[in-house]
């Protein structure tokens, strides 16, 4: 099991997040005492840390600067003012992800399993994915969006899922249709375009435009 550390001063956050990640298998555990930092983190050891910028006696900043000396474990910053230059000032200090507050339990989830995806090489048990604030759930194949929900077929489910495990790339068709249909038969290539356009129809309808995208003669990327 994977342990996140939460280093939150708010403790209604603290503990929501703690036992939201606890729900997905986590070990999750809280700093408590704001002026040693560094002793919990050190003995807790934890996969994964998510931090306020806000903190009494040290910001967040300073932490992860402390942390980085020592460590490369992923970090993802929490803060209220999510303007970019906090942002460029979050990444710069070595975080690899920044949420700002409000933000959904179920995107927060879905960024640290993909942190954790990347870092540890783990396919993890949580069940989501997450591009763009869209949220694949591997349990139940639904896609998620600013609240709305879309229930996918079994190929709908198959294209999200390739594309968002390569989010940024681009998936060549006869890639995805190996993937899709498993098969060394001939598969029509028209058959995936009509896949592909049903799908986006679908997304459309929860405000999801665009979200995949052609590259002629190559494949489709997210």
């Amino acid at each position: 099991m994977y342990k996140a550390l939460i280093i939150e001063d708010d403790e209604v956050i603290s503990e929501t997040i703690k036992n939201h990640l606890r729900k997905w298998e986590y070990i999750a555990e809280s700093v408590t005492d704001f002026r040693n930092v560094m002793k919990t983190f050190v003995e807790f050891s934890p996969h994964i840390v998510i931090m306020d910028i806000a903190l009494p006696f040290f910001n967040g900043y300073y932490w992860c600067s402390e942390i980085r000396k020592i460590s490369t474990v992923p970090i993802i910053f929490l803060s209220s003012t999510g303007d970019n230059m906090n942002v460029v000032m979050a990444v710069n200090m070595g975080a690899d992800d920044f949420i700002s507050k409000p933000f959904d339990l179920s995107v927060l989830t879905a960024k640290v399993t993909a942190l954790i995806r990347r870092t540890y090489s783990y396919q993890g048990t949580s069940g989501a994915m997450e591009h763009n604030g869209a949220i694949l759930n591997l349990a139940d194949t639904s896609l998620s969006f600013k609240g709305k929900r879309l229930e996918l077929t079994k190929n709908d489910f198959k294209i999200l899922q390739i594309l968002m495990e390569h989010s940024g790339s681009v998936v060549s068709r006869d890639t995805i249709m190996t993937r899709l249909w498993e098969s060394d038969s001939f598969i029509d290539d028209n058959t995936l375009t009509v896949n592909v356009t049903r799908l986006r129809k679908k997304l459309d309808e929860i405000g999801l435009t665009d979200f995949i995208k052609t590259k002629k003669g190559i494949g489709y990327m997210v």
